[in-house]
């Protein structure tokens, strides 16, 4: 049976991917996703970065003995997924991504973090606030935080730079909707011409929150990568 791991993205959790889990599960993949610390009520690490996840990335690999595995990573999850195909090449086989953002400099992560104030969620979109808690508890709050300072040290320093890239010798299907607001078009591209074993793909209609994209179309996407000839 064919394996995939599904990577959610920052504060989110695995749950959001679900409904792709589905579509996966009847096309006849053997579905696998966690929660990286700090997401979906899981504990906090030390450490709280794309280093730390890509570190329990690789160990949640190790630890269900998977072979050379094939990864989806939705937003941080597919620059998580790309991190350790960087730095553990023999782990992993192919990488989908969608909505990841690969470009982060200072004044981007300010504006970025502006949308992670719980205050401001709180009062302005109460029902967002309502279903942070929901998925993340008591310490919702302090996931923002952390995400908030991640952000910042990106923007600072990416950790992949644009030249890495081109030591990631994956087949890598990139992918981007075409009303994300949070991805650039420009970005993505230059990612996707670094790659050398590369393809892009569009989704319609869709935002950037993987609620907001058409998961029958992003399934069929990523079923006819896997069963491409490498």
């Amino acid at each position: 049976m064919k394996q995939i791991i599904l990577l959610h993205g920052a504060i989110g959790a695995q749950d959001q991917l679900t409904p792709l889990a589905s579509q996966l599960t009847s096309l006849g993949y053997q579905v696998f996703s966690f929660n990286f610390s700090g997401h979906g009520k899981t504990s906090f690490n030390n450490d709280f970065s794309i280093q730390q996840f890509s570190k329990e990335l690789e160990q949640f690999i190790l630890n269900h003995q998977i072979n050379k595995a094939t990864i989806f990573g939705y937003s941080m999850g597919g620059y998580v997924a790309l991190y350790l195909a960087f730095h553990k090449p023999e782990l992993i086989e192919r990488i989908i991504t969608l909505g990841t953002k690969f470009y982060w400099d200072e004044a981007i992560a300010q504006k970025e973090i502006k949308m992670l104030n719980p205050q401001t969620i709180i009062e302005k979109v109460p029902k967002f606030a309502a279903q942070l808690q929901e998925r993340h508890g008591e310490n919702w709050q302090t996931l923002l935080k952390a995400t908030e300072q991640m952000m910042l040290g990106l923007g600072k320093e990416n950790a992949l730079q644009l030249h890495d890239y081109k030591n990631i010798k994956h087949p890598v299907l990139i992918g981007i909707a075409d009303k994300d607001t949070m991805v650039s078009i420009e970005e993505t591209t230059q990612v996707v011409q670094q790659l050398p074993q590369s393809a892009m793909y569009m989704l319609p209609y869709s935002k950037h929150p993987i609620e907001q994209v058409n998961i029958h179309l992003l399934a069929q996407h990523i079923d006819t990568f896997i069963n491409r000839p490498i």
